[in-house]
């Protein structure tokens, strides 16, 4: 079932779609901590067993929320996509793939040609990778009827990219912005009444949250600000992928800061299913605790 959790948060209606579950470990997860398998320890009780897979691999997640509140159908962040050669700088998975990612936005509710709005947290080729497929030849916006509000920030920086030029921005990026599909906004973009765009540049360099509020809820989807729960355990550590190491801790430890103890549900983008939850401290440092179904309340 790709459809792998529904919640609402006021009137918004969120649905996460899967594309692709990704196993890793914790000394990937946290490549300088002397002793990454102790912290995963630590948080095994609330990893588990939603997080952690019998083997004792983090589960990540690749996927796309979808949003509907206000009359608007959003998507926030598109994936990896089909088609795309990813035989360089991709992991398992993402070469020259043949998913049902459209028939399962269908299943879901929300087939491609009633979006409104297309959302990328950043430019990675996991995120981005279905704003594209190929018709005929060549990368055409799969949600022919919604406009890219992508981060000006962002696109400048990787557009700019010419050793070499990044495969997502070729194939799924620069098509959509030749296309006339495109508005290039502020990293504090407001979407509508009950969405808008919170930065937290790091990861990249036009890194954003999406901050959802309505009817007295709200909830936040952060993207890469952080990669699995484990890192709320040890926030100082860098994950691998980070751009701007210091800007991208920064913006983790400020992310934790500002919504632990709070009624405020926390998104994960690569956060395994449900991918729903709220921070909480824990000593020194927080934990995630994970629900599913709607919110339980603060």
């Amino acid at each position: 079932m790709p459809v792998r959790n529904t919640i609402h948060i006021g009137d918004a209606t969120l649905t996460l779609v899967e594309e692709l579950v990704m196993p890793t470990s914790a000394r990937w997860m946290l490549p300088d901590h002397p002793e990454p398998f102790a912290v995963l320890e630590h948080a095994r009780p609330w990893l588990e067993p939603h997080m952690l897979n019998e083997r004792g691999h983090i589960l990540q997640s690749i996927h796309s929320w979808l949003i509907e509140v206000d009359g608007m159908r959003i998507v926030v962040d598109t994936g990896i996509g089909n088609d795309k050669d990813r035989a360089s700088g991709g992991f398992e998975g993402w070469h020259m793939r043949n998913g049902p990612y459209l028939d399962d936005l269908t299943a879901a509710g929300m087939p491609a040609d009633s979006v409104d709005v297309v959302l990328n947290t950043h430019m990675h080729g996991d995120h981005a990778g279905w704003n594209t497929r190929w018709v005929d030849g060549a990368w055409v916006p799969t949600f022919a009827k919604a406009r890219y509000q992508l981060v000006e920030p962002e696109w400048r920086y990787w557009s700019g990219q010419t050793d070499p030029v990044p495969d997502i921005i070729e194939d799924s990026v620069r098509p959509v912005v030749e296309a006339g599909v495109v508005d290039l906004v502020a990293a504090d973009h407001r979407v509508g009444d009950s969405v808008w765009l919170e930065p937290s540049h790091g990861h990249t360099p036009g890194h954003v949250c999406v901050h959802i509020s309505s009817a007295g809820r709200d909830a936040v989807i952060i993207g890469d600000v952080m990669h699995s729960p484990i890192q709320c355990a040890a926030p100082e550590q860098r994950p691998p992928l980070d751009r701007f190491v210091e800007e991208a801790r920064a913006a983790r430890i400020a992310l934790l800061e500002r919504y632990a103890d709070t009624s405020v549900v926390v998104l994960g983008t690569h956060f395994h299913t449900p991918a729903t939850g709220y921070f909480r401290r824990e000593g020194s440092a927080y934990r995630y605790d994970v629900f599913e179904g709607d919110p339980p309340g603060p």
